[in-house]
């Protein structure tokens, strides 16, 4: 028995030696990739420590030593072509094959960016449409890590009628309208989780930047502490837990199915007799709770920088799309300084200047309030180089999730055209820049008014004003030029007006552009 043992040590110890000496490019380098075009660019990988790694690419030679079981090289700035393959070479050579060269962008955020094209409001009509071999997408597995991960766990899919289904819908549209502009490749790098608030997307360092987000770097602080006992007393927890709902399944929950089963045969009866349908029941508890696993959940701060952002760093990019708000909707007087930070902390990390940041401002929806818009729309006046895409047109007060993502991709697409691919065209709806009071009046002016501002579909509705007592009341709003008056009988010393400022507004100011504007308040604290 104990040479079986020692046999199998050895093999183990000889086999994870043969792991470690193979040279082995980070996933990222895959068949099918798309490589930034036009900047240098980061190749790297994991081999033995001490072991000379060659990478070969479009005439080009870079050599390097592993260190610590990693190696890594930079190329010089690549044009837009393919499909190329790369050679990897150490003590074994990998071919890398079918790569393109073109525009790179990651897509990021919670569940509108997550959700898939197969749920679009028109993806029967656009799917036999998405035939675009040269947009590929790579999809992040989530992970949830306590410390920065080294590799995304991920595969690059090209773009076909069959495999756009599974595709950010939002990111589909964006990369075929930036593909179909420029005439180039397209990969989309999708890193994205629902339900997900963006301290968990930040990293511990970007959360120090600022006094207001403390509470979230002491979680980490309290995470990291107790790391090691958490670990130790998970296994036992994690059976206890599997036990408990082995118990609630077969008793509680056993009789709850029995109900649901005899409350949807009465359902159906009364729905054919159009009589009122019975309450549906409960169960008489909840299931267990599962216990917090130690590296924590998803909600937590910098789980999901560590697992799914981290690893993508310094791969070349353009720049970032973001679609996510949803989830910090209970702190969004935070929420302007907690993004900046986490667009200024990724900025920093990639280290490749002040890439295009182009996000999504939510979108109208019952439980969805003003609040969390508005930080978002402050963020532009906090961080260059971002654009925010206005989505009041296509929400729906009955769901989260809104299905129209064509109109959100395509904005994000033409913000990319002027800030990315620095062409000269409107890009944002009307933003407000100022107010002044006049004769009984509020004059507001706003930048972005591209062509000219218009109100469609009928008169300016939306606009509300208030004298110094600070009671709202449905103003009277006309286009002047570039200039929007507003007034209300009775108020004679305005103070203030504010735009869309409810759950669902319903707003119709536009530039000739067909850009919508943001939702605003002049009385912001």
């Amino acid at each position: 028995m104990r040479n079986r043992l020692l046999f199998l040590f050895t093999s183990t110890a000889l086999f994870t030696t043969a792991l470690h000496a193979e040279v082995k490019p980070n996933p990222l380098f895959s068949d099918g990739a798309v490589l930034q075009r036009d900047q240098k660019l980061p190749v790297w990988g994991t081999a033995r420590d001490g072991e000379t790694i060659t990478v070969e690419f479009q005439g080009q030679k870079a050599t390097t030593i592993a260190a610590d079981g990693k190696w890594s090289v930079l190329l010089d700035p690549l044009k837009a072509g393919g499909p190329f393959s790369m050679n990897v070479t150490g003590e074994n050579t990998v071919t890398i094959q079918n790569l393109l060269v073109g525009e790179v962008w990651i897509a990021s955020g919670q569940s509108n960016m997550n959700l898939v094209f197969s749920s679009a409001h028109n993806h029967p009509d656009e799917a036999p449409k998405a035939n675009y071999p040269e947009i590929r997408t790579f999809k992040v597995k989530v992970v949830v890590s306590a410390a920065p991960a080294e590799e995304a766990i991920g595969n690059w899919v090209a773009c076909s009628p069959e495999t756009v289904k599974d595709f950010s819908a939002v990111g589909y549209y964006f990369a075929r309208d930036i593909h179909r502009k420029l005439g180039v490749p397209v990969g989309l790098i999708h890193s994205a989780l629902g339900a997900t608030p963006a301290q968990a997307w930040t990293s511990e360092a970007g959360l120090k930047s600022d006094p207001m987000l403390d509470e979230y770097v002491q979680n980490i602080r309290e995470r990291t502490e107790n790391f090691a006992a958490a670990t130790a007393a998970y296994p036992a927890a994690l059976a206890k837990h599997e036990a408990d709902l082995k118990t609630w399944e077969e008793t509680i929950g056993k009789a709850h199915k029995e109900k649901l089963a005899i409350w949807e045969a009465t359902s159906a009866l009364a729905e054919q007799n159009n009589q009122p349908l019975p309450r549906r029941p409960s169960p008489a508890s909840r299931p267990p709770k599962a216990p917090k696993p130690p590296e924590g959940v998803s909600t937590d701060p910098a789980v999901l920088f560590n697992g799914m952002i981290a690893p993508l760093i310094p791969y070349g990019i353009k720049g970032v799309i973001w679609y996510q708000g949803e989830s910090n909707r209970d702190k969004s007087a935070q929420y302007s300084t907690l993004f900046s930070s986490m667009i200024t902390d990724w900025r920093s990390r990639w280290k490749q200047g002040d890439f295009p940041f182009l996000y999504v401002q939510v979108a109208p929806y019952a439980d969805m309030t003003p609040e969390i818009r508005e930080a978002q729309f402050l963020t532009i006046g906090k961080v260059k180089n971002c654009a925010m895409t206005v989505t009041t047109d296509v929400g729906d007060a009955k769901d989260i999730h809104p299905r129209k993502k064509e109109p959100v991709g395509q904005r994000l697409a033409i913000a990319a055209r002027a800030l990315a691919y620095g062409e000269a065209i409107e890009y944002s709806g009307p933003l407000y820049d100022s107010m002044k009071v006049d004769n009984g009046k509020i004059m507001l002016q706003f930048k972005h008014t591209g062509g000219g501002l218009i109100a469609k579909d009928g008169p300016l509705r939306g606009f509300t004003i208030a004298g110094a007592d600070k009671k709202f009341v449905p103003a009277n709003a006309e286009i002047q030029g570039d200039t929007i008056v507003v007034s209300a009988d009775g108020i004679t010393h305005p103070v203030a007006a504010r735009y869309g400022w409810a759950n669902v507004p319903d707003v119709n100011l536009y530039n000739k552009e067909g850009l919508p504007a943001s939702p605003f308040r002049s009385d912001t604290e």
